[in-house]
């Protein structure tokens, strides 16, 4: 496994819509995962009412979360697809209840731009695109109108991909970078994901990890999103509910692999285990720093 250049663990301001402003690289930070949809791998259902999906959404940033991930359609592979108006049906309500409240900072998962106009105007700060501002590039225009951020998802789906699997996530954030770019998104608004399970096997989603630090070389801040995915139920045998000890495994390695913010169904586990992975990197520093 490479090392991530020292510098990702330094300061540096991620700004956000509404002027909002997050410190990352010292400290992970946590996106809490709130599903508003009966069919989600793992918690559809759960949050399905407005009511039920706010008071969660209030737990999570209680236990930590730094933002809120709102989304209305469910991205497992098979799931059944839902038109603009469903989905938001399903997320206005629990945005525009978050949004006036003071100290919370939302996510809208969705890669539709009429959506993220509405989400944005409701009280979201960032845009988290799993089509990687691809499926309808005027979303990127619609992020940077509003001064919010985005998320930048790699995927697989429905095209070839290149033969290596770093060489693919070099070539798919490009185009997503000029889309972004083109829009006036600067870079202190953007992170990168590198979409683990979105066309991506067991052995692709191991890969992803152990080479994770070669993805320093795009030089934006990363998120990870690993929470309960199938990889971690073939590494443990749990079912999907169950798998949050797994997940903080990956959180701690990729955290080590310079990963700055963590996209999570449990966090307060998480919060635990990172804390331990940021004490880990601080000691590191330190020592390197009384060598040098």
């Amino acid at each position: 496994m490479q090392s991530p250049p020292d510098s990702v663990f330094d300061p540096r301001t991620f700004r956000l819509g509404r002027d909002a402003r997050l410190e990352l690289g010292p400290k992970s930070q946590v996106m809490g995962i709130l599903n508003v949809t009966p069919d989600s791998f793992s918690d559809g259902g759960l949050s399905a009412d407005a009511d039920a999906a706010v008071a969660a959404a209030l737990a999570m940033a209680e236990a930590g979360a730094a933002i809120i991930d709102i989304g209305g359609e469910s991205t497992r592979p098979g799931a059944d697809p839902v038109d603009a108006l469903e989905e938001q049906r399903r997320i206005m309500p629990v945005i525009e209840a978050l949004g006036v409240r003071e100290g919370i900072l939302i996510s809208v998962d969705t890669w539709r731009a009429e959506t993220a106009r509405l989400a944005l105007a409701a009280g979201a700060h960032l845009i988290n695109d799993v089509w990687g501002l691809q499926r309808e590039p005027e979303i990127a225009r619609v992020a940077s109108d509003a001064g919010a951020a985005v998320a930048i998802m790699h995927t697989g789906r429905d095209r070839q991909c290149l033969p290596d699997l770093i060489a693919d996530q070099v070539f798919w954030f490009k185009a997503s970078l000029a889309i972004a770019r083109k829009a006036g998104i600067g870079d202190d608004r953007i992170l990168l994901d590198p979409g683990f399970g979105f066309a991506k096997d067991a052995r692709d989603n191991l890969e992803l990890m152990a080479r994770f630090a070669e993805l320093h070389e795009l030089a934006l801040p990363l998120l990870a999103g690993t929470s309960r995915k199938r990889f971690i139920g073939g590494l443990t045998g749990r079912e999907a509910p169950d798998r949050d000890v797994g997940t903080v495994a990956t959180s701690v390695a990729l955290r080590l692999a310079g990963a700055a913010m963590f996209r999570v169904h449990n966090v307060a586990f998480n919060i635990d285990g990172l804390a331990v992975a940021d004490a880990m990197v601080q000691s590191s520093r330190e020592q390197d720093r009384g060598h040098g």
